[in-house]
């Protein structure tokens, strides 16, 4: 026989081979009895493999072949010769539909699920604890922990999967997904960025301890450790205090509730055009607290101003709101801004609902402090004397502090609001708040093109080195100051800062003794480079303003608790050189005071950040832990133990030691035993005490091996497999001990968190008056001088520039000159073609007017005056207004 023809690809795309005419049939005619064309001889395929079932599927599919139908003949078309399709199904075409546009789902977890006796599910008990767990946090995204990984269930895997981009499928009873346990950090912020609060699953007992504990055969105990939004991530444990944080951008909670007015201002239950707003917004990262009650009209000005400001990351809205309320707040937390919102019933805080609520709150943590330690009685009457200050809260600003408690509450963060939180009012008599058109308008915060801060007037006048001192000048720049001798401080400090960056060469200026016949001299080093090297290192050193509120959470890492308190050390040792009131001694025994800083705001602030009874209490915390446990994160030997502090610790480090050597002891029997006085034991790949013995000796049954070689066996004798099981218990045991002694260290820390926080507002107030000083110098700026009050009312600015548009022009941009009296010429009216720059004009004076009160200098070719303060609103049509206030207007004169 011939070789058979190789098979090429081209023969299986090749054409049919057409039916010759002549075994066509011919038209059929009913009268003619010609018989059907014969069909088509189809050889057999040639199977080469086969597939075998096991008997549970083969009895399946036997089954299944037995139960299906067969098919009937399908009819041919007489015409065509082809199967007749069916009559359509009204039925069967709608489940089709149905199933197309819905296709069936994996089962998922419900947001609750109640069992009844119809369901007869069997559920491991991993599922059972997630079961329980999901119906009692309902809102919550859980993320359980088995193993080395986060593992999400039923519906909380199809939102993972479809917002980190993992894969699900389905597992049982539930459809899962799972990360690893050590991006959880990574994984924990893309769903809270996305708006959703994620709960963290921990176990709460450790193998050694389950093995040793009455749930020996059950699965491992777990419970909620942890809670996550977009406004408490920063102060969070496990999470908050990292690189991936917002840094400068503030994270407020800001709680909403309202009353509605009727015309003439009172109280009423219909309408919603005029309202009565009551706010309160944390930064529950910071500690800071602002509250106020105002009135709002129909387009919520006041509020949108507040929101804003603010910029909130979390709304709380209580119910009942009006509909322009809840829709202005739905607007800002849209789809694209990732701002997180949810409701709560402000119901239960009617009749004095929320007083009492509030009131039970400090009265409760008044008690605790009394009792755990009786020398915080100073704490205590400072957290008496906060009470006070919420008795005199308006009655809406308290319904909506005790709505963020209760919020609070499930974090265990509302202890930020009784002891640890600076309370400040949004009315304030020194500060202006600026209406949400001119934030916009003015583009204050945030440029109008793409929504950036680069372009904004925040942009070009933010040069501090620090992230809390970024946060701080934003509040400056959004709430201007409108007291005289405020201003004044503030813009003595920056003037001096910035005549000192160029009035000395070197780092250290020369102060002289004169008095009796001394001659002695004193280096002290200049103003502007301490300043600026204290700046540096903070701004490569963690977030300290974030760093000591963690720590009065009790969430900060050992590691990050001294990174944090050292940096505050070390910058108060370095600003201790400036030698602030302090006197020197001659030979002539006369004492002379060398003052190097003269502004008084300066003194006060390096002072307060330097002061000897915040370094004292560092040192004191320091003193106390092991700087290198810390950066380990070994908990076991941390705590540095003196005196009589932890005594629960030593014992259980004494326990530990015992369990060591008397494992170490046991090596003893069996030197004995082997007469080998050399035994040792030894430690392979991560198994220690192993007892190495020669191929051919003789052990006891009971001995396990564990490895061997050609010459060498490895054993685990019974004894010291209980010595190692006694000695992972200890230290499983010392390890729970040590992390509730830092906690209770940590809780120590509330005594001292005012004073550290106190020193860390003022290290942010240097950075921002740092700040001012470098652009004042950098772009040649000059100073205002506000006027006195008998003078007339005046505005002069000469040569004046936009300082955004300056920045991007540079050398193009044309000044201009600004003239308005009270006597003579009060208003101007500005006319040209259209993108003349008439708005530009109107803006730059208000942005000029806004930076002077912000205590900075702005772009003039002379010096200019002012006596009081402007209001500054620019409208859709281009127009300016000035609004005095405190019955004075911000004048300008050239000097």
């Amino acid at each position: 026989m011939g070789k058979q023809k190789q098979q090429v690809i081209s023969r299986f795309f090749a054409s049919k081979p057409k039916i010759p005419a002549a075994s066509t049939p011919p038209p059929s005619n009913p009268s003619s009895h010609s018989s059907p064309p014969p069909k088509p001889v189809i050889s057999s395929p040639n199977v080469k493999t086969t597939v075998s079932f096991s008997p549970s599927k083969r009895k399946l599919l036997s089954s299944h072949l037995a139960s299906t139908p067969k098919r009937l003949k399908p009819t041919l078309s007489p015409h065509t010769q082809n199967p007749v399709p069916p009559q359509s199904n009204p039925s069967l075409h709608q489940k089709f539909l149905q199933k197309l546009l819905e296709p069936p789902s994996p089962p998922l977890l419900e947001s609750s699920i109640e069992p009844s006796e119809s369901d007869h599910k069997k559920y491991t008990p991993l599922e059972q604890q997630v079961v329980d767990l999901k119906n009692k946090y309902r809102d919550v995204l859980l993320m359980v922990e088995v193993g080395y990984r986060f593992r999400f269930f039923g519906k909380d895997a199809e939102i993972a999967a479809k917002v980190l981009g993992i894969y699900a499928h389905v597992d049982r009873n539930f459809l899962t997904a799972s990360v690893p346990t050590f991006r959880l950090n990574v994984y924990v912020r893309r769903l809270v960025s996305a708006g959703y609060k994620v709960g963290v699953v921990k176990q709460t007992e450790t193998a050694a301890i389950k093995a040793h504990g009455s749930n020996r055969v059950g699965p491992f105990g777990r419970g909620l450790s942890a809670l996550y939004t977009k406004a408490t991530l920063e102060a969070a444990e496990d999470v908050g205090g990292k690189e991936e944080g917002c840094g400068a951008e503030s994270n407020y909670l800001v709680s909403v509730v309202e009353k509605v007015l009727d015309v003439s201002g009172s109280v009423s239950n219909f309408g919603g055009a005029n309202v009565r707003i009551g706010i309160v917004g944390v930064e529950i990262s910071t500690g800071d607290v602002v509250y106020g009650e105002f009135d709002d009209g129909v387009m919520r000005s006041g509020l949108e101003a507040v929101v804003l400001s603010l910029a909130p990351a979390e709304l709380l809205l209580g119910q009942p709101l009006s509909k322009q309320t809840e829709k202005l707040l739905m607007a800002y937390a849209g789809p694209a801004s990732n701002v997180r919102l949810e409701h709560a019933s402000c119901d239960c805080f009617k009749d004095g609902g929320a007083l009492e609520d509030v009131m039970s709150l400090y009265e409760k943590m008044v008690e605790d402090n009394l009792a755990d330690n009786v020398n915080q009685l100073a704490e205590a009457t400072e957290q008496r004397n906060s009470i006070q200050g919420v008795l005199n809260m308006p009655d809406l600003a308290l319904q909506a502090l005790a709505l963020t408690i209760r919020h609070l509450k499930q974090f265990g963060f509302e202890r930020i609001l009784c002891c640890g939180a600076s309370f400040r009012s949004l009315s304030s008599r020194v500060e202006m708040n600026l209406s949400a058109n001119t934030l916009q308008q003015l583009e204050i915060l945030r440029n109008n093109s793409d929504g950036s801060e680069t372009g904004s007037l925040l942009g070009v006048m933010n040069h501090t080195l620090t992230t809390y001192g970024s946060r701080l000048l934003r509040h400056w720049v959004t709430h201007p100051l409108c007291d005289r001798n405020m201003i004044t401080a503030r813009l003595d400090a920056v003037s001096e800062i910035a005549l000192s960056m160029g009035s000395y060469k070197g780092s250290q200026s020369i102060v002289e003794i004169e008095g009796g016949d001394s001659d002695a001299t004193i280096m002290q080093p200049e103003l502007s480079c301490l300043l600026s090297s204290v700046l540096t290192f903070l701004g490569r050193s963690p977030d300290i303003q974030r760093g000591i509120t963690r720590i009065f959470h009790r969430t900060a890492t050992p590691s990050e608790f001294t990174a944090v308190i050292q940096a505050i050390l070390s910058a108060g040792k370095q600003l201790k050189r400036l030698h602030i009131n302090e006197e020197y001694e001659d030979y002539g025994c006369n004492k002379i005071g060398v003052a190097i800083v003269q502004s008084a705001l300066l003194r006060r602030l390096i002072l307060t950040a330097s002061s000897s009874k915040v370094l004292g209490n560092a040192v004191k915390l320091l003193s106390t832990l092991n700087k290198e446990a810390a950066d380990k994160g070994d908990f076991t030997d941390l705590i540095i133990i003196s005196k009589d502090q932890f005594p629960e610790v030593a014992r259980a480090r004494k326990a530990l030691q015992l369990a060591k050597e008397k494992l170490d002891n046991l090596i003893g029997l069996y030197r004995k035993q082997f007469r080998n006085h050399k035994l040792e034991f030894t430690c392979v790949s991560g198994t220690t005490h192993l007892v190495e013995l020669s191929i051919d000796a003789k052990v006891p049954s009971n001995w396990v091996k564990v490895s061997s070689t050609k010459k060498t066996v490895r054993y685990h004798p019974p004894e010291v497999l209980t010595a190692l099981d006694q000695l992972r218990l200890a230290n499983e045991e010392l390890t729970i001990i040590c992390r509730a002694a830092w906690g209770s260290f940590l809780m120590e820390f509330g005594e001292y968190y005012m004073d550290f926080q106190a020193a860390v507002q003022a290290l942010a107030t240097l950075d921002c008056l740092h700040s001012l000083a470098i652009l004042s110098k950098n772009k040649n700026y000059v100073r205002p001088i506000f006027m006195e009050d008998n003078r007339p009312v005046q505005i002069q600015i000469h040569a004046g520039r936009h300082p955004v548009l300056e920045t991007i022009l540079q050398d193009n941009f044309v000044p201009n000159d600004t003239i308005l009296h009270a006597d003579r010429e009060y208003c101007q009216i500005v006319t040209g073609p259209n993108m003349g720059g008439k708005s530009c004009y109107i803006r730059q004076v208000a942005l000029i007017a806004m930076m002077a009160q912000v205590e900075c200098w702005f772009l003039c070719t002379s010096r200019i005056s002012h006596s009081a303060c402007l209001r500054c609103y620019l409208l859709k049509d281009g127009c300016f207004r000035q609004y005095p206030t405190r019955e004075k207007y911000l004048s300008r004169r050239t000097k």
